[in-house]
């Protein structure tokens, strides 16, 4: 059974899922922000089923996450890359891996799978929410959420109904 489209939703979190698709999209792009391109590499890395892998990948081409480019004439072989906007995707990914390390989301290992370390120095890095007219960094009790231009009424709706965070 598909699940229902968010596609009609004023919601950019539903419109990225949208686009994303389900968690094997969400495996794809991560392999695609690792450096992979290539059906065999994604279906040795992640163990997807050889017709989810197609119809994923046509997805996320449909939404304009990858491109198809041609490495090999005989036999024809494509390659997938990501385009701008799959590659704006870097920090959810890495939001998501930093949530799975945080609780222990890695099946048992001891100590995460991978870290993301600073060329030169190895120190490792983290996501920050930060000013954008300061530079500084903000923690997240300090973020509030308003409604933006594009807000609808059941936005204003979930801003109005939750409780206040303090």
């Amino acid at each position: 059974m598909r699940a229902k489209s968010f596609s009609g939703m004023n919601c950019s979190v539903a419109g990225a899922l949208e686009a994303i698709g389900d968690r094997w999209g969400f495996l794809i792009l991560r392999d695609l922000l690792l450096g992979l391109s290539r059906y065999d590499e994604f279906q040795t890395s992640t163990g997807i089923p050889a017709q989810t892998l197609a119809t994923r990948l046509k997805q996320l081409e449909a939404a304009d996450l990858v491109t198809r480019r041609r490495y090999q004439d005989h036999p024809p072989r494509d390659e997938y890359v990501l385009t701008d906007k799959g590659r704006d995707l870097w920090t959810v990914v890495t939001a998501l891996r930093e949530w799975g390390d945080k609780w222990d989301a890695h099946a048992g290992t001891e100590g995460p799978p991978l870290d993301l370390v600073r060329r030169g120095s190895g120190t490792r890095l983290r996501l920050a929410l930060v000013d954008e007219k300061t530079g500084m960094q903000a923690s997240p009790k300090e973020a509030e959420a308003v409604l933006g231009p594009g807000g609808d009424a059941l936005m204003a709706f979930r801003l109005k109904t939750a409780p206040k965070r303090r």
